[in-house]
C-alpha cells in the first residue's frame, strides 16, 4: 500500500499519538450518500513501534496488500512501543477520521487480534454505541467488563484450540458473559491452530460478509 492513492499517514492525538495506516475502497467519494462502511483494525504486541509498515504483517491489510478488494475504510493505527491500546485516545482517532472522511456511522466496525483484540473488547465495553459489530481474534480476557455492555453489540470471536499464549479459555470466558447477560456472540475454534489463528480468521470472505449485514441502531 505504501505509495499508493489508497494509503495515508497521518497521526491523531488525545493521551496517546496514533500514527495509522488508512485504505480506500476502489471508487472510494467523498461526497456519496449514507458514507462509506469503517473497519478500524488493532494490531498485536509485534507490530508495535516505529515503523508503520508493520501494521502490513497481518490482518486485514495484509488481505488487501495481498489483492483482497475489501468494501470498507480501513483504519489501521499502530500502537507506540512498549505500550498498550488507549480506550480514549482511540474513541478520539475515531472522532477525528470520521469527522474529515466520508463514513456511514451506523456502519462502523471493530476488529483485531490478540493484544489488539483486548483492544476490541476494551475499547467496545467503553463505547458499546459506537459499532455495528466486533471481531475479536486470540483476544486476551477483559478484567474490569461489564457483560451488559456488549447485549447490543453483535461479535464473533476466533480462536485457536491449541494456543498456549493466549489460552482458549480466555475467549470462553468472555463469551460465556456476554452470552448470559443476553448478547449475541458467534464463536470459530479452529481446532488444529495455535496462537495464529488470524490468519484463518482474516483471509475467510465470510467475515467481511458478516460484518456488512449488521448495522447500528439509531
Amino acid at each position: 500500500m505504501t505509495g499508493s492513492r489508497n494509503t495515508t499517514r497521518k497521526s491523531a492525538q488525545r493521551l496517546v499519538k496514533y500514527r495509522y495506516l488508512t485504505y480506500f475502497p476502489r471508487g472510494y467519494d467523498p461526497r456519496r450518500k449514507k458514507g462509506y462502511p469503517l473497519l478500524l483494525f488493532l494490531h498485536g504486541a509485534g507490530e508495535r513501534g516505529s515503523k508503520l509498515g508493520l501494521v502490513k504483517k497481518l490482518g486485514p491489510i495484509r488481505e488487501i496488500e495481498r489483492g483482497r478488494d475489501l468494501p470498507f475504510i480501513v483504519l489501521a493505527p499502530q500502537c507506540p512501543a512498549n505500550g498498550g491500546w488507549n480506550a480514549e485516545a482511540l474513541a478520539a482517532l475515531l472522532d477525528d477520521f470520521q469527522a474529515g472522511h466520508n463514513v456511514n456511522p451506523a456502519r462502523v466496525y471493530l476488529t483485531g487480534l490478540s493484544m489488539g483484540g483486548h483492544g476490541v473488547w476494551m475499547l467496545a465495553n467503553a463505547h458499546p454505541e459506537r459499532f455495528a459489530a466486533i471481531a475479536p481474534v486470540c483476544p486476551p480476557v477483559l478484567r474490569n467488563r461489564v457483560p451488559g455492555r456488549f447485549k447490543d453489540v453483535p461479535a464473533w470471536v476466533f480462536h485457536g484450540a491449541m494456543d498456549s499464549v493466549v489460552p482458549i479459555t480466555n475467549s470462553l470466558t468472555m463469551v460465556r458473559a456476554i452470552r448470559k447477560a443476553g448478547g449475541s456472540v458467534r464463536l470459530t475454534i479452529y481446532p488444529d491452530a495455535g496462537h495464529d489463528s488470524w490468519t484463518q480468521a482474516y483471509g475467510n470472505p465470510a467475515l467481511y460478509r458478516w460484518f456488512l449485514k449488521h448495522r447500528r441502531k439509531a
